[in-house]
């Protein structure tokens, strides 16, 4: 190919030990570009970085720019000691052409002479320069004149890495399987669970249905009970259900104590739907003891906060449930902003929503039955997730006994 077009990108880290300069090679190739390797500074001891320095070639402008996107989603920056490029919005919710795409990794921006680190970190989002702040916003929460960095030059991210040494959770290597010790996994997340409450940062869950029909229900109550979470965030679905258990003792018509379905069992969620909008919102049935147990009853007695958002298939709603989509996203956000530990719990769509919104540097736990789960989480871009692949209701039940006794 004519290699007429190139940049040199300099990246630095563990770059060995993450695997990163292999991924930031094999990038390059299979975007169809080529590179030189101008240097490489290998570091000797554990703590040590490494530096590299690549001349990155491809045959257009446009090809090359796609190789440099990719780079530096692996921590690469194009080299240069100029200022970001930046552009005006041309309008309300409309980003300028060229606009830099965040990641869910540290990010520092160089604006007038120093480097300067992203605020309100999160991936898919665009970079705003208000006066010597710079933060991450939405596309759609752009207004139109407002700073936006454009490009790579300027910008430079820190991926988060974790020495293979480390004694903290082994199988934050991506690598999932149920046949470990999910025991000892459940323990070093209740350990994170103190760490998380020292730091004064808050526990939240994301959780699905599965929850109750898993029996899993009344031990996160307990951990409701006990202080263990200060923000639920979910679906129509988990409310309904739970409301259902609480109610008829089922779970979609299903005696969660015998396991069999009940007569007429089919109609018990629509008529806790219907109990509850009788009765106005959640705090009011409870308040008016129509809802007696249940986890939407412990949220509402320990008070903690719950978000539910709604989509095209849920029944009813609940008159809790929030279906502004927009709302509900900026809700959510909200509730995850002091977070040092998110736990997600059989909830495929909630969870990778929340892992979009979260930075890489929050430890986040993601507990499904099918592997195919967990590991989405991932390749959606949260490396930060960790994976036990186990039952939600035997993972909150141990969880349960190591936070509560």
């Amino acid at each position: 190919m004519s290699q007429s077009f190139s940049a040199r990108v300099e990246a630095a880290g563990h770059l060995i030990d993450s695997g990163l300069m292999s991924r930031m090679l094999a990038c390059v190739l299979e975007n169809g570009g080529n590179y030189t390797i101008l240097r490489f500074d290998v570091g000797h001891r554990a703590e040590d970085v490494s530096e590299a320095e690549l001349e990155v070639r491809h045959d257009s402008v446009e090809s090359l720019q796609k190789v440099l996107d990719n780079l530096s989603a692996l921590g690469a920056r194009v080299q240069g000691r100029e200022d970001a490029r930046v552009a005006p919005a041309p309008k309300d919710g409309v980003a300028p052409a060229g606009f830099y795409s965040t990641t869910n990794q540290r990010t520092q921006v160089r604006w007038n002479g120093r480097w300067t680190p992203v605020e309100k970190q999160r991936m898919d989002a665009v970079l705003v320069i208000e006066g010597e702040r710079i933060s991450c916003k939405k596309i759609r929460d752009l207004v139109a004149g407002e700073t936006v960095v454009c490009g790579h030059l300027g910008v430079r991210i820190e991926p988060e890495y974790q020495a293979r040494t480390s004694g903290d959770f082994k199988f934050m290597d991506n690598e999932v399987s149920s046949e470990r010790a999910v025991r000892v996994r459940i323990a070093q997340v209740a350990r994170w669970a103190r760490e998380a409450r020292a730091a004064q940062k808050s526990i939240v869950v994301v959780a699905g249905p599965v929850v109750v029909h898993t029996g899993g229900a009344e031990h996160l109550e307990a951990l409701l009970r006990g202080g263990w979470i200060d923000h639920l965030l979910s679906g129509n679905a988990l409310a309904v259900h739970d409301c259902e258990r609480a109610l008829y003792g089922t779970s979609l018509g299903v005696s969660l104590e015998t396991g069999v379905p009940v007569a007429e069992g089919h109609m018990h969620h629509m008529r806790a739907i219907n109990a509850i909008r009788a009765a106005g919102s959640i705090a009011a049935a409870v308040e008016q003891g129509i809802l007696k147990s249940g986890v939407m009853h412990a949220c509402i007695q320990a008070k903690v906060p719950f978000v539910l958002a709604g989509s095209i298939r849920d029944d009813g709603p609940l008159p809790d449930t929030e279906m502004d989509l927009i709302k509900a996203q900026e809700a959510y956000a909200k509730a995850l902003e002091n977070a040092g530990l998110v736990l997600i719990l059989s909830s495929m769509l909630h969870g990778i929503g929340v892992g979009n919104m979260l930075p890489a540097w929050v430890r986040t736990v993601c507990v499904d039955i099918h592997s195919a789960v967990v590991t989405k989480l991932n390749d959606r871009g949260s490396s930060q997730a960790s994976g036990i692949v186990t039952d939600v209701g035997l993972f909150l039940d141990v969880l349960r006994r190591e936070l509560c006794g």
